[in-house]
């Protein structure tokens, strides 16, 4: 019988005509590109896990052991043994615990609303806004250590600027303000109130510069005034800036450390759930699982009210 297959196509018997070029699939990206896109999303996801997602997952683990922090033979399990310490035993914990939750309170009442009208204030490009900018931003780009010791000067008992123009400086009527726990809270509050402040206010420029100017045309046509405009038009539009400055702002007193470790290392008023961490990991008396344990619970404490409000911010854009 004669073969069929003789008089069929190339493509239908299987064999590619020598002089029929194959198809190529060509990328858009070169291998160099491709090179550094890899670079670009595999050098940062690393230097995340490492400082930052190894160290937790550690941390947790630590808080349910008992350890010196000599050899890693000495771990031994504990169990929530840390965790019934610190929440039934451990004096230093409920104070700071309510001095977080104060600081996370003024920050959101006080610090924030005067960085937002510290951007409405020099969005009106007013005469020398840029030096004004700088001002108020200048604290940002300042070290909380070194903001600490600016204002120890400024707060100082003795020789202090605050003292000296109450009249009270170098007599027997002069505020300790560091070291009275009566006072000394609302003293580091009002520090770390001036650099927050031009964070805030800096983000919050930047959203304005972003409103469309159109916006504000149509509701000033409509019969809005100045006040009317910006609460129901402007500030609904940087809803995007506003996530980030309520999750910064959770973040930064639930992390609040420098101040209060530079007056007088996280003591007598000044308790910090951050400052007991550092209590307890580091010195002599170090004890590694209580501090974990703290830690542990600084992260939960973080998180709950950050997914909380995100969630319900994106389910209603859903």
């Amino acid at each position: 019988m004669a073969d069929t297959t003789l008089g069929a196509p190339a493509s239908a018997r299987g064999v590619l005509s020598p002089g029929r070029p194959r198809r190529r699939r060509y990328s858009l990206l070169s291998r160099r590109d491709k090179i550094v896109l890899g670079a670009m999303v595999f050098v940062p996801t690393l230097i995340q896990l490492v400082l930052i997602w190894i160290p937790t997952v550690i941390s947790v683990f630590l808080s349910f052991v008992r350890w010196n922090g000599l050899a890693f033979s000495d771990i031994r399990p504990a169990g929530l043994a840390n965790y019934a310490y610190v929440f039934n035993d451990y004096p230093p914990f409920w104070p700071a615990l309510q001095h977080n939750v104060l600081w996370l309170v003024f920050l959101a009442v006080i610090a924030t609303p005067l960085g937002l009208l510290l951007a409405i204030l020099l969005d009106q490009n007013i005469r020398g806004t840029r030096i004004y900018q700088s001002i108020f931003f200048g604290p940002v780009m300042l070290s909380l250590v070194l903001i600490g010791v600016i204002w120890q000067l400024f707060y100082s008992q003795n020789n202090g600027l605050l003292n000296f123009l109450l009249g009270t400086s170098g007599t027997a009527r002069a505020v300790d303000w560091f070291g009275d726990p009566k006072v000394n809270i609302w003293a580091a509050l009002i520090a770390a109130t001036w650099r927050h402040a031009g964070y805030v206010m800096i983000l919050y420029l930047a959203g304005l510069k972003g409103v469309d100017p159109s916006l504000r045309e149509a509701a000033s046509l409509d019969g809005a005034n100045a006040v009317q405009t910006f609460f129901r038009v402007v500030f609904p539009v940087m809803r995007p800036i506003n996530i980030v400055i309520v999750v910064i702002t959770i973040i930064e007193s639930l992390r609040a450390f420098d101040i209060v470790y530079i007056i007088n290392r996280g003591t007598n008023g000044l308790e910090l759930i951050s400052a007991l961490v550092i209590q307890n990991l580091v010195g002599e008396g170090q004890v590694i699982g209580v501090g974990s344990a703290l830690a542990a619970i600084l992260l939960v404490v973080s998180l709950v009210p950050i997914i909380i409000y995100l969630s319900r911010t994106f389910k209603k854009e859903v």
